[in-house]
């Protein structure tokens, strides 16, 4: 996590800017190019930080890992390359990508605590000019780590995992379901909304916080995550490394893979 002030003193890294709003895919790029911090670039949530949906696996699957290590590459980013990533959705996109990279094998990106605001907040200039990148050569990709399908989920389920979901209390209890065909929960899980992790200007809580949003979360058994479609999980997912669990897995279809086999 870093700061506005700090990101300020720190030029050598690449700038990634993440906004997107989610049912208006255009939304996140109209506001990149009607200003962002100098010198970010912009990575698209369905076009780049996602492989196209199918029948099954999600809304939002984790794209190919050579053609994410290709784009990445094409903004200058390798294995070890300092990156900063922002979005102005309390994580949801910036958090994304964090996981992606670190998924990968990459350097983490530092996230930038309260987002684009608080980049505005602290007197931080902004441009519209988009930035001409220096690419680098893309590294040779593996697989994700710490991900699953649904037919890993059953097995994780069956040796008694966790499973968290992070989405809002009112979808997770099947009081609502705007996007999906079928409302609830995975059989089993627990609620832990992710914008608890944030405050309501979007700053991550601190160490205190963090674990009451986590409290009753047992520490002695593994821990799957997930959410509508695999993005917003990621910021629970976020804030459980910074508490030292790094064990956590994502299932990366989460409730729209989950209930395509329902549907």
């Amino acid at each position: 996590m870093i700061t506005a002030t700090e990101l300020a003193r720190q030029p050598d890294c690449v700038i990634v800017d993440c906004r997107f709003v989610l049912g208006d895919p255009e939304a996140g790029f109209d506001h990149y190019r009607q200003g962002h911090i100098p010198g970010a670039h912009y990575l698209h949530l369905e076009d780049d930080l996602s492989a196209p949906p199918a029948t099954h696996g999600g809304r939002h699957p984790p794209p190919d890992p050579g053609i994410l290590a290709a784009r990445l590459a094409s903004l200058g980013i390798g294995i070890d390359t300092p990156v900063v990533a922002y979005d102005d959705s309390r994580l949801a996109f910036a958090a994304r990508l964090w996981w992606l990279m670190r998924a990968l094998g990459y350097r983490a990106p530092q996230l930038l605590n309260g987002g684009y605001q608080a980049w505005l907040a602290a007197g931080g200039a902004t441009e519209t000019a988009i930035p001409v990148p220096r690419p680098c050569a893309p590294p040779v990709m593996g697989g994700y780590r710490g991900v699953c399908t649904i037919e890993g989920l059953r097995q994780w389920q069956a040796q008694g995992s966790v499973l968290v979901d992070s989405r809002e209390y009112r979808r997770y209890a099947g009081l609502e379901e705007p996007i999906d065909p079928v409302a609830g929960h995975i059989p089993g899980a627990c609620n832990y909304p992710w914008q608890g992790v944030t405050d309501e200007w979007g700053y991550l809580r601190d160490e205190q916080g963090l674990r009451a949003h986590f409290e009753g979360l047992p520490e002695d058994r593994p821990l799957v995550v997930y959410c509508g479609s695999g993005v917003t999980a990621c910021v629970n997912l976020y804030a459980l490394s910074r508490l030292g669990r790094n064990d956590a897995e994502l299932y990366a279809g989460s409730w729209s893979d989950w209930c395509s086999y329902l549907a």
